[in-house]
């Protein structure tokens, strides 16, 4: 029997990336041998500190609910932490801990908009920002970023974006999928507008060539920062993220956070603590391995036929034009399906990112050199075949 669906369900797309990722599961249970980059998890193991002080929780019995916005002692680890980051004041009272970044960003999306507010996003844009800020009542004004310009979000044209119904700006630095960091200048730019800014700085410290990145905290008070543990400490299962939002916020996030969530998981935040206290050296020990990954599948992408206009400068993804490969790879979804079925190795559809993002590809390159080359080397032999042309 069917029974009715909510509006704000129905509003949802399906995320790309873990559509093609379960396709593949599918098939690896059938025997299949699929290499993964569409997913972006690094292939590193968490800190010791980190799975030694989540044990230790466990074992002492720290398996209870905790404050609705974390341990004191994780808060002011995050806040001391993010000083050294930034050079930005921040107080452990401006600090909300949650089970992942997706959900603080859930929070501050439900905070800030009624039906029919709106936000401005650039594109291509991380799928799951539309689909939160849809969930939540409120409209998409897309910006198209601008691959020559190092995708840069123009903040003239932000302006010209706006109306009085704008609520938010959405910024992502290190950005998922095309790793752009967005300049100093660039940040004050779009802070000078008065509009709260929604910056997501989960990849903060994965950079190259020397690059830096401009926290929103240090150009806006009225910013909401989301970050966490997953990507920098490679501790995507552990389900451990913030939101350092401005003081007037954190008791309306607090209360959602009560009533929908309760708290964080105790032992997990113990592990957070300890990520933040030893896990530079992880960190550390990682960055130049990317960096070799980044220029191994960049090189491979592009002796391929692929388009890729520059470097990433942080993240560990690559966005590569496949439009060069033939009129039917315009159509992402189609071919990201054809090269998972027939290559069997998994990229993400670039119409994942929205439509700026259609008729290319994004690689992952949180995986090993011989998974790299692997996948390389299977895209070589299945790729004349998928697009029509002689091998």
């Amino acid at each position: 029997m069917s029974r009715p669906i909510s509006s704000r369900v129905k509003s949802l797309e399906p995320f790309l990336a873990m559509e093609v990722m379960e396709r593949a599961f599918e098939m690896e249970r059938e025997g299949e041998h699929v290499l993964h980059l569409e997913i972006g998890e690094p292939d590193f193991d968490p800190p010791r500190a980190a799975v030694a002080a989540c044990v230790r929780a466990l074992e002492q019995g720290e398996t209870h609910y905790t404050d609705s916005r974390g341990l004191a002692e994780l808060r002011e680890a995050i806040a001391s932490d993010t000083r050294r980051r930034f050079g930005a004041e921040v107080s452990a009272d401006r600090v909300l801990v949650a089970n992942g970044t997706s959900t603080a960003m859930l929070l501050v999306f439900s905070l800030l908009l009624e039906p029919g507010d709106e936000v401005v996003l650039g594109t291509p844009w991380y799928p799951c920002y539309p689909n939160f800020i849809r969930y939540c009542g409120g409209r998409i004004v897309p910006v198209p970023l601008d691959p020559t310009g190092g995708y840069q979000l123009d903040p003239d044209a932000v302006r010209r974006a706006l109306t009085p119904r704008t609520r938010a700006i959405v910024v992502n630095s290190p950005a998922n999928p095309t790793g752009a960091i967005q300049s100093r200048e660039t940040m004050a730019g779009l802070a000078e507008l008065g509009i709260p800014l929604v910056s997501d700085e989960i990849y903060d410290g994965i950079v190259y060539d020397g690059a830096r990145v401009t926290s929103a905290l240090e150009v806006s008070e009225d910013a909401f920062v989301l970050d966490g543990f997953s990507k920098r400490y490679a501790m995507t299962g552990f389900r451990l993220g913030y939101v350092i939002a401005p003081a007037w916020a954190l008791r309306p996030l607090q209360i959602m956070h009560q009533n929908l969530f309760l708290s964080a998981n105790r032992f997990v935040q113990h592990a957070g603590v300890a990520a933040l206290e030893h896990g530079a050296e992880s960190l550390s020990r990682a960055l130049p391995v990317y960096a070799r990954r980044r220029q191994l599948l960049v090189d491979g992408l592009r002796a391929l036929g692929l388009r890729i206009p520059e470097l990433p400068r942080g993240a560990f993804y690559v966005l590569a034009d496949a439009s060069p490969l033939g009129a039917r790879c315009t159509d992402s979804r189609w071919l990201a399906f054809e090269i998972l079925e027939r290559a069997r190795v998994g990229v993400t559809p670039g119409v994942d990112f929205g439509a700026a993002g259609e008729g290319k590809l994004r690689f992952c390159y949180a995986v090993s050199e011989e998974t790299i080359a692997q996948a390389l080397d299977r895209l070589r032999d299945a790729l004349p075949a998928i697009v029509g042309r002689p091998s």
